[in-house]
């Protein structure tokens, strides 16, 4: 059995910290992150409408 992936480690701007500080006060940052990166996944037509993951889709292939 394969060992669990580690989550990956993202490093915010200055201005992307500054945005989550005051405009999402009380909640995790990697919670709105979360979120942000799951609409920009739909919208880029990434994810399928249960959203999931299309397989085979990628940047290249739009």
């Amino acid at each position: 059995m394969s060992p669990t992936p580690r989550p990956l480690r993202l490093a915010t701007t200055d201005r992307t910290a500054q945005i989550l500080r005051r405009c999402y006060r009380g909640q995790q940052p990697a919670d709105v992150l979360e979120r942000a990166l799951l609409m920009l996944a739909a919208a880029d037509g990434h994810l399928d409408t249960a959203g999931r993951i299309r397989s085979g889709q990628t940047s290249a292939n739009r």
